[in-house]
């Protein structure tokens, strides 16, 4: 078994909690049982599980495993302090908001011989596997996903960033990218803010990536991808929740990584995606602030 402590308590540390509670039977999953929480905030037991402190969770020898929940911002320094104590690290996208420190972690972990995993959740959805299914052995043209959504939260880093589930899609559907050029628009006084940013596959086909945040915006993904012989403008409607959540295939995948059940040929082809995703996200912020 391997003991975890949760950082962070909104909703993502709460469900992680609520799911090491009640893994789902027979999966690796229940390898993982919650040991504590950390929180800035003083808190009382959360779903019968205590509050400890940072200091408790680096040191105590039935704590091998930490999840990071916290605001982005915050990550880098978290993920760092654990590895450095010979902790497993599973982190909430992104990583870290720099593509420097990103590699510096991973090769900190691999030092230290622990397993280092970002989250990516999106990669379980309905529409991820649809769209994967949709977009197998086509020959892409050209294409656009366009994101919107509600005001960014304070500490949650520039868009090319706090949005790296959608670049990841991308680059899990049509393969390594490079960035063309990207560009930023800002109204800070009325809280709003959208990256255009222009990528290029292996092939040279143009791929337009746009994150939109700003009030009232609602959270949508839209779509148009152009093949030979078809165009894809829309998602499929909203699936019902799958019997398993999108959270716990995550930890069933974590707990697979801690048991050995995963090979070294797909930790490090997850490696390389998650660091060239981070790369690209570091260029297109790079030329939108330049």
């Amino acid at each position: 078994m391997f003991g975890a402590v949760v950082v962070g308590l909104g909703v993502a540390g709460s469900v992680r909690i609520r799911d090491m509670l009640a893994p789902l039977p027979g999966s690796a999953a229940e390898k993982l049982t919650i040991k504590g929480f950390i929180s800035r905030r003083s808190m009382g037991p959360q779903q019968g599980v205590e509050q400890v402190s940072v200091s408790d969770a680096l040191n105590r020898d039935d704590i091998s495993v930490a999840f990071v929940c916290t605001e982005n911002e915050a990550h880098e320094e978290t993920v760092r302090q654990f590895l450095e104590a010979g902790k497993h690290v599973c982190v909430e996208y992104p990583m870290t908001l720099n593509y420097k420190a990103a590699v510096e972690l991973w090769d900190l972990a691999e030092k230290n011989g622990v397993i280092l995993q970002e989250e990516h959740i999106e990669l379980f959805t309905a529409d991820y596997k649809w769209l994967k299914e949709k977009v197998e052995g086509q020959r892409l043209q050209e294409g656009a996903l366009h994101f919107t959504g509600g005001s960014l939260k304070p500490r949650f880093g520039f868009l090319a960033f706090s949005g790296i589930a959608r670049l990841t899609w991308l680059v899990e559907l049509f393969g390594w990218l490079s960035v063309n050029k990207a560009t930023i628009e800002e109204d800070p006084n009325n809280n709003y803010s959208k990256m255009t940013a222009h990528l290029l596959t292996k092939d040279n086909r143009s791929l337009t990536w746009i994150e939109e945040r700003g009030p009232g915006l609602p959270r949508a993904k839209n779509i148009n991808f152009k093949f030979d012989s078809f165009t894809l403008t829309e998602l499929p409607p909203p699936a019902s929740r799958g019997a398993v959540g999108l959270f716990m295939q995550d930890l069933v995948l974590f707990g697979a990584k801690l048991a050995g059940q995963v090979s070294l040929e797909e930790l490090q082809r997850e490696k390389r995606r998650v660091l060239h995703c981070l790369s690209l996200a570091q260029k297109i912020q790079d030329l939108c602030l330049q």
